[in-house]
């Protein structure tokens, strides 16, 4: 039994130690991983100032690159970049970055769908709530809920309680 206890264990501790060939294999096997590997560096350009950049720079693989950027409470730049993908298709993104985050675009990319019309109203009605001073911050306020009729749908429970058996009903 003792001998069983051990096998398991010794073969579980291997199995830990394995290396990962397949996850490796398979990445390696993508079509444009040879490319990638030993690409060489066609061109490149850069400038670097105290308070701006610029940089450019093209493999032999088809990898093309470009940004500038300036110091604007921040760091403000635009560029772009293009890729042949495994599927031999080009990608092109070019994108802004600053103050408003990283801002992709390109015609492979994703888009949002559009905001429903009963978000938009809702949003516009907080706005206009909010620029009247109507803030709701969550707490019970009795001053705002103790017009005419604010305890009428609460009296039937309070007798259904008292009614059931309850030694004090429930106080609203």
């Amino acid at each position: 039994m003792k001998l069983i206890v051990i096998s398991a264990i010794l073969g579980v501790a291997a199995a830990g130690f394995a290396p990962s060939g397949p996850a490796y294999q398979e990445q390696s096997a993508r079509p444009q991983a040879s490319l990638e590997r030993h690409a060489r560096i066609l061109s490149l350009d850069s400038d670097v100032k105290e308070d701006s950049f610029r940089y450019n720079y093209e493999t032999e693989n088809g990898i093309k690159a470009e940004e500038q950027g300036r110091e604007a409470d921040g760091i403000e730049s635009q560029g772009g970049f293009q890729y042949t993908g495994d599927d031999g298709q080009v990608y092109t993104i070019s994108y802004a970055a600053g103050q408003g985050g990283f801002q992709p675009q390109g015609a492979h990319l994703p888009t949002a769908p559009p905001v429903p019309e009963e978000i938009l109203k809702a949003l516009a009605q907080n706005a206009a709530d909010e620029a009247a001073g109507i803030i709701d911050d969550g707490q019970y306020k009795p001053d705002q809920h103790s017009g005419a009729g604010a305890g009428i749908a609460q009296q039937p429970f309070a007798r259904a309680q008292a009614s059931a058996g309850y030694r004090q009903p429930y106080k609203f």
